[in-house]
């Protein structure tokens, strides 16, 4: 079947599960905002199975966004918001009034000179709003914080260098150690607040993914304590049964062998 036959089939397949008679009970119950947070998680699968390079699990995680995307226009289709075509329209528009050079006569040299007139599109569209406008606050917050970083660094309001950053960064490491005595719940997220915030800038002056990064160490973490886990299930020990010292050193033994 064509992409259009199977995608009016995905379409059928949504008002069939949403229909009040005769549909699934769980998918007639649901809501924007029910629904909401599994549009995220999907988009999280899908980044997964890209950074593992799983090709063959890929398309089912598309699939999987796909259909969060066509769940929200069935929703809306329903209430006489809008449906499924509006959105591909409004995406549709969007990307041909970005794209000029392919739709239009106007001319780009390269992949950075497109980079730097999309976002002057983009803030020539959003110009009444304010510099930070648009940026979602359901984004992750590290994702948030170097988009927001990275639109106030466009009118210049940026330290000069990723060293000026290490910097702030030590200034917030002692604001937050003068507050470990107190204890103070609010203040010490406030200060580890600023430090993970300073972290996202240096991530971004770095030309790097915050997010990326702390994946990168998240699944580094994953394998290294998944690897003294079965050392010491190796020698008919579970964690609960070894000391902290024993773990430390299996973990720099661990380390070491990487």
């Amino acid at each position: 079947m064509s992409a259009e036959a199977e995608l009016r089939r995905l379409l059928d397949i949504m008002a069939a599960l949403r229909a009040p008679v005769g549909g699934c009970p769980w998918d007639v119950q649901q809501s924007f905002a029910t629904i909401a947070p599994y549009t995220i998680e999907e988009a999280y699968e899908v980044a997964d199975a890209i950074e593992r390079a799983d090709f063959t699990e890929l398309p089912g995680e598309l699939g999987d966004l796909l259909f969060q995307v066509v769940f929200h226009a069935r929703m809306a289709e329903e209430e006489g918001r809008f449906d499924f075509a509006d959105i591909a329209r409004a995406i549709a528009d969007k990307m041909i009034r970005r794209h000029p050079h392919v739709f239009g006569t106007e001319q780009r040299e390269n992949a950075a000179a497109q980079t730097v007139a999309w976002e002057v599109q983009k803030q020539t569209e959003r110009r009444d709003k304010g510099i930070l406008a648009g940026i979602a606050v359901g984004l992750p917050a590290l994702t948030r914080a170097h988009k927001l970083t990275t639109r106030a660094a466009r009118v210049g309001f940026d330290w000069p260098d990723a060293a000026a950053i290490l910097d702030k960064l030590n200034e917030e490491t002692a604001e937050l150690r003068a507050e470990l005595p107190g204890a103070d719940p609010a203040r010490l997220m406030d200060e580890v607040g600023d430090m993970l915030f300073v972290l996202a800038n240096l991530a971004r002056k770095l030309d790097l993914d915050p997010e990326a990064c702390l994946r990168h160490a998240n699944a580094k973490f994953t394998r290294r304590f998944g690897a003294v886990e079965a050392n010491f299930a190796g020698l008919g020990r579970g964690l609960d049964e070894t000391t902290l010292d024993e773990m430390e050193a299996a973990w720099i033994d661990v380390k070491t062998r990487e």
